[in-house]
C-alpha cells in the first residue's frame, strides 16, 4: 500500500485529503509542521508528499528543500492558496512533481496523485535495471551482468525447457539455490512443487526416509504412513543441495530412482511411479571425491546430465554493484531506512574485495548496514573493516614485510621479493587475475607471463 504525507498547518484540509485518497486505498500521514513533516519523511517510507507552500511561520520552499535532503528520491506536490508563478517555478526548480493551486477539485487530486505514484515507480525500476537486469526468476531475483553471469542466464533458459537432470556446481553462497528456482519456475513444471533439501543438513539414517517417505511401523517411531519429498514434488521439482555430502548407500538407492523413475518407501513392498526433474547442487569436487571413493561414478554421470557451474563472486566483479544496490534498496524497504544509493568509493572497495562468502556475505554486510545505519548513501565507513583494508595498496607493508633467503645475489633478490608481491596480491584477491592485475598496477598479459616464470 503506497505511503503519502500531506503537510498542512490547516486540520480541514488534510482530514479532506486523508478522506479522498484513504477512499482509493492509499495510507495517508498528516503533518501540521514542518518538522513533523521531517520526522515523519526520516521514519516511514513516504511514496509522495502533498506539500502546502504556507505553513504558518514556516516557508514551503525551506521545507522542500528539507525534505529533499532527507530524501532525494521523495515526489512532492505543491498545494497553496497563495501560490504565484515565482513561487511554482522556484518549487519545480527544487524537485517538486507537480504544482496545485487551493481549492482543487477531488478528481484532479486522485488523477495527479496516481500519476505522481506511477512516475515514482518508474523511477525505481528504472534505478534497478540500471544496476542490474534481474533477469532470473524466483523468490529472490538473479541480479548481474557479468559476461558470467550471462551465460548462466543462458544456460538456465535454455536447460529449463528441456526435462533433464541438472547438476549445480559453485562455492557456497554462490546462489545455487536461486538458479535450482530458476530453471523450475521457467520450466512447464511451474505449477508443480518446487521442493528443496539439504543432504548434509539430515542424519544418514533419516534421509531415506525424507526422500522417500515410511510405512506406518516400518521403524520405532513410525506411527503413521508419510509421503517422501519425492512424492511431494511430483510434476514439479526436486533440489538435492550439497548431494556431495550423501552417504554411500543412499547414493545407491538414489542411482536406482534416477534409472527408474519409481520410489520405495521404507517398509513397503510396492514401487511408486514419480515425475520428477532432479536438479542437484555441490560445492565439492565430485571427481575428486569419485577417486577417493567416496562419490559414486555411476551417480556422477546420471546427476551430470547438463552441468552448471556457477562463478564465484571474486570472479564476476562487474556483478557486485548491481547486487549491492538490489539488497540495499531491498534491506532499506524492510527496516525503514532512507539508502538510495552506494558512493563510487564504497564500490571500489566492495569490487576490491575477495568475498570468500560469495553472494550471501554481501547480503549479509548489506543486511547489517542498513540495520546500523540510516543513510542516504552507503559510505566507504559503513563498511565492515575488512572491506576497506582490502583497498590499501598491495605493498603496503613494505619490502621489509616479506622475507628475503639470506645469500641471494641482487637479482635473484629481486625475483623473490617480486615472486612473493604476487602471491601475496594473489591471495587477497581470491585468485583474480584481473584484480591482482590491477592491484599491481601492470597489465594482465604481464602477470600471466611472470606466474608462469614463478610456477603460481
Amino acid at each position: 500500500m503506497e505511503k503519502i504525507l500531506i503537510i498542512d498547518d490547516e486540520a480541514f484540509i488534510c482530514e479532506n485529503v486523508q478522506r479522498i485518497l484513504s477512499s482509493e486505498g492509499f495510507e495517508v500521514l498528516a503533518a501540521a509542521s514542518g518538522q513533523q513533516a521531517r520526522d515523519l519523511v526520516a521514519s516511514e517510507e513516504i511514496d509522495l508528499a502533498l506539500l502546502d507552500l504556507n505553513l504558518g511561520t514556516e516557508d514551503g520552499i525551506d521545507v522542500l528543500k528539507r525534505l529533499k535532503e532527507i530524501d532525494p528520491e521523495l515526489l512532492v506536490i505543491i498545494i497553496t492558496g497563495y501560490g504565484s508563478v515565482e513561487s511554482a517555478v522556484e518549487s519545480l526548480k527544487l524537485g517538486a512533481f507537480h504544482y496545485m493551486k487551493k481549492p482543487f477539485k477531488a478528481d484532479a487530486l486522485r488523477l495527479i496523485v496516481k500519476l505522481a505514484l506511477k512516475t515514482q515507480t518508474l523511477k525505481r525500476e528504472v534505478r534497478k535495471l540500471r544496476h542490474g537486469d534481474g533477469s532470473l526468476p524466483g523468490p529472490s531475483p538473479i541480479i548481474g551482468k557479468s559476461d558470467a553471469f550471462n551465460e548462466v542466464v543462458a544456460q538456465v533458459r535454455e536447460i529449463a525447457r528441456i526435462p533433464s537432470t541438472v547438476l549445480i556446481t559453485g562455492e557456497s553462497g554462490t546462489g545455487k539455490e536461486l538458479v535450482a528456482r530458476a530453471i523450475h519456475d521457467l520450466s512447464e513444471r511451474r505449477d508443480g512443487s518446487f521442493v528443496a533439501i539439504n543432504c548434509a543438513s539430515i542424519p544418514a539414517s533419516l534421509l531415506e526416509s525424507e526422500l522417500f517417505g515410511h510405512e506406518k511401523g516400518s521403524f520405532t517411531g513410525a506411527a503413521a504412513r508419510k509421503k517422501g519429498l519425492f512424492e511431494e514434488a511430483h510434476h514439479g521439482t526436486i533440489f538435492l543441495d550439497e548431494i556431495g555430502e550423501m552417504d554411500m548407500a543412499m547414493q545407491a538407492k538414489l542411482l536406482r530412482v534416477l534409472q527408474e523413475k519409481t520410489i520405495r518407501r521404507v517398509g513397503a513392498v510396492k514401487d511408486i511411479d514419480i515425475d520428477v526433474r532432479v536438479v542437484a547442487a555441490t560445492n565439492r569436487d565430485l571427481l575428486q571425491r569419485i577417486a577417493e571413493k567416496s562419490f559414486r561414478e555411476d551417480l556422477f554421470y546420471r546427476l551430470n546430465v547438463f552441468p552448471i557451474h556457477i562463478p564465484p563472486l571474486r570472479e564476476r566483479t562487474a556483478d557486485i554493484a548491481a547486487l549491492a544496490a538490489y539488497f540495499l534498496d531491498s534491506f532499506s524497504r524492510s527496516f525503514g531506512r532512507q539508502f538510495r544509493d552506494v558512493s563510487p568509493e564504497a564500490e571500489r572497495l566492495m569490487a576490491q574485495y575477495a568475498w570468500p562468502g560469495n553472494v550471501r556475505e554481501l547480503r549479509n554486510v548489506i543486511e547489517r548496514i542498513c540495520i546500523m545505519r540510516s543513510g542516504p548513501t552507503l559510505l566507504p565507513e559503513h563498511l565492515p573493516q575488512e572491506i576497506r583494508s582490502s583497498g590499501e595498496g598491495i605493498a603496503a607493508g613494505g619490502v621489509n614485510a616479506i622475507a628475503v633467503p639470506e645469500g641471494l645475489g641482487l637479482e635473484e633478490a629481486i625475483c623473490s621479493i617480486e615472486r612473493s608481491l604476487i602471491e601475496r596480491a594473489l591471495k587477497k584477491s581470491g585468485g583474480n587475475v584481473l584484480q591482482t592485475a590491477a592491484s599491481l598496477k601492470i597489465p594482465r598479459g604481464t602477470l600471466r607471463y611472470k606466474m608462469d616464470k614463478y610456477g603460481l
